[in-house]
């Protein structure tokens, strides 16, 4: 609230600053593979039920969307993706944007995650890098 005019005060989000509403200050961002192992794990559960309900079209969508992009296909890797992630002092934010978006350049990381610019060039490859070999060596 302003103090001046008990009028509230509008939040500023700018993801380039990393500055989002205070209802995703305690939230971590999922990788889109792991929506894809939780909402698989659900269509599996809906599947062994005695009174299988149909699955809204809604969640049937959002399961093609992360079955498709998610880069890494089992909680082995997206654990060992998120541990790597976690060792580079990247917001959490930054953390799910290069796992979801899985740029191919350096240029492309600074142009899709405007925050990750004031790191070096060396410092982004070692990530993509990592990130490549991660998705290649997975099984």
């Amino acid at each position: 609230m302003d103090r001046l005019n008990n009028e509230p005060v509008e939040e500023i989000e700018d993801a380039k600053e990393l500055s989002f509403p205070k209802e995703f200050q305690a939230a971590r961002p999922l990788l889109n593979s792991e929506v894809f192992l939780l909402l698989e794990q659900r269509k599996k559960q809906n599947e062994s039920s005695e009174g299988e309900a149909e699955l809204p079209d809604v969640f049937m969508k959002i399961h093609a969307y992360v079955q498709r992009f998610g880069h890494f296909k089992n909680m082995d890797t997206v654990a060992s993706v998120n541990e790597m992630l976690s060792t580079k002092n990247l917001h959490p934010y930054e953390m799910a944007a290069l796992a979801n978006l899985m740029p191919e350049t350096v240029e492309e990381v600074k142009s899709l995650i405007p925050s990750l610019e004031t790191r070096t060039d060396i410092e982004l490859q070692e990530i993509l890098d990592e990130l490549r070999l991660k998705k290649s060596f997975q099984v």
